[in-house]
């Protein structure tokens, strides 16, 4: 049973705006012996544990001492069917979708299938240390019911929504245009705002969509402004072309977007890599957000994403794992990777900005900062405990760092699901959740037809 309070000890480290450099220490609050008091999900207070425990009462106390409290990670673009054809050997994008994704995704059709990949799923992303994602489900209803089942069923915040994609892709994965329209609208009014759900309206990208499919996602985010809208961009200069022979009208890829009315400050751009000028110029001006996809972009050999050029647009990007192309689930491998492709262009990424990236900056990108991103009074008590010496090489190397922003390196570099002590979502101790959780409903026979 989840206690109705909780005190959580340990160190913590939580951001106010993102970090401009190693000195800015304005940016970001730090506690040595903090304290989190958790009520009903929330964290009602913040500050040091000997000012806590007089207010804390008869709540519960978990102590992780030494160990760093953060705000659970947040992963803004991952590919929920995919999880079994991560790490197949592959070419590029187009022939990697072809052989692997798309055979796997019409797996997903089935209500059973569907519903244990869920479990795994989020076993897998809050095991890893992630306390909120934005998912792409396959092109049918079960996949998206699914994925938003078990995560209410674990009360977690998510983004996601069944992908939209009617041509280029096999028999049993594709909808038309109009059933589509008709799905997407029956799962925004089941789950959009319901509990801790957001929907996102998700044309896969131009090349499975014709332009009545556009118009008809267009049509949809016109109804539901307050909803997502995710799509891919600019990933792979094959993908550019053959995007422009299907749409010959178009002046560049974001264009396609934008001629249907679906570039905005809600929209999430998938990789972003390969950009036209005039294409920066719209993102500045719309304030639509290019999600940087690391792993992905190394596996698949996409390119360098330019995380410096756009954000000296005033462009805000988010970082994702972009699990199946994405080789690992956890944020801090992505940190490791977009380390990497980062210092290949000469440009830094400070563990600082790199931990306000993959919690507030993430939040940002979402416009959800008032609900999760921070250990701030008032927002979820989504919660992650990093232990920087939980394998031995990284034990040896923090024998000699002596800062917070060194230790932080050796979690970037090093970490991985091991070095995640415990994750707490909602308040809920969730590492290794088996018996934590409320058991799955079973569905009537009614509701798997429906399902279907």
């Amino acid at each position: 049973m989840q206690p109705d309070r909780l005190l959580l000890r340990g160190r913590l480290l939580s951001f106010r705006s993102e970090p401009q450099g190693p000195d800015d220490t304005a940016s970001f609050d730090y506690i040595e012996d903090g304290a989190l008091l958790i009520e009903n999900g929330m964290i009602r207070r913040r500050g040091s544990y000997p000012d806590l425990t007089a207010e804390a009462g008869d709540a519960e106390i978990a102590d992780h001492r030494p160990k760093l409290l953060m705000a659970g990670f947040i992963d803004t673009h991952i590919h929920f069917p995919q999880v079994q054809v991560v790490a197949s050997w592959g070419a590029q994008l187009l022939d990697w979708l072809s052989t692997y994704t798309f055979p796997e995704e019409t797996r997903f059709a089935g209500e059973g299938h569907a519903s244990a990949m869920a479990g795994r799923f989020f076993d897998l992303v809050i095991n890893h240390g992630t306390t909120t994602c934005v998912a792409y489900c396959s092109v049918h209803k079960t996949s998206a019911n699914a994925y938003f089942e078990e995560a209410e069923r674990r009360n977690m915040r998510v983004v996601g929504g069944k992908v939209l994609m009617d041509r280029n892709a096999p028999d049993g994965l594709r909808d038309t245009p109009q059933s589509g329209y008709d799905d997407s609208k029956e799962l925004i009014a089941r789950w959009h705002g319901r509990g801790r759900a957001h929907y996102a309206i998700t044309p896969r990208f131009a090349i499975t969509s014709t332009p009545e499919q556009m118009e008809m996602a267009g049509a949809l985010a016109t109804e539901h402004p307050d909803c997502f809208v995710q799509t891919h961009l600019s990933e792979n200069r094959n993908e550019i072309a053959y995007t422009l022979e299907l749409y010959p009208q178009a002046r560049d890829y974001l264009d396609v977007y934008q001629a249907y009315g679906l570039v905005g400050a809600r929209m999430l751009l998938g990789h972003s890599i390969h950009l036209e000028p005039r294409e920066i110029d719209a993102l500045a001006e719309t304030g639509a957000r290019p999600v940087f996809c690391p792993t992905s972009n190394l596996f698949l050999g996409s390119g360098l994403f330019d995380d410096a050029g756009l954000r000296a647009r005033g462009i805000v990007n988010a970082i994702a794992t972009d699990i199946g192309a994405g080789t690992s689930y956890s944020m801090l491998q992505t940190l490791n990777e977009g380390y990497k492709i980062l210092q290949l262009q000469d440009q830094k990424l400070h563990p600082l900005r790199a931990f306000h990236w993959i919690t507030r900056g993430n939040a940002v990108a979402l416009g959800l900062e008032d609900r999760i991103g921070t250990l701030d009074e008032g927002t979820e008590a989504d919660v992650v405990v990093l232990d920087s010496r939980t394998t031995d090489a990284m034990a040896l190397r923090m024998e000699r760092a002596g800062t917070l922003s060194e230790e932080l390196f050796v979690l970037q570099m090093l970490g991985d699901d091991r070095a995640i002590e415990e994750v707490y979502v909602a308040g809920r101790p969730q590492k290794g959740a088996i018996g934590r959780l409320p058991p799955r409903r079973e569905k009537s026979p009614r509701e798997l037809v429906a399902a279907v």
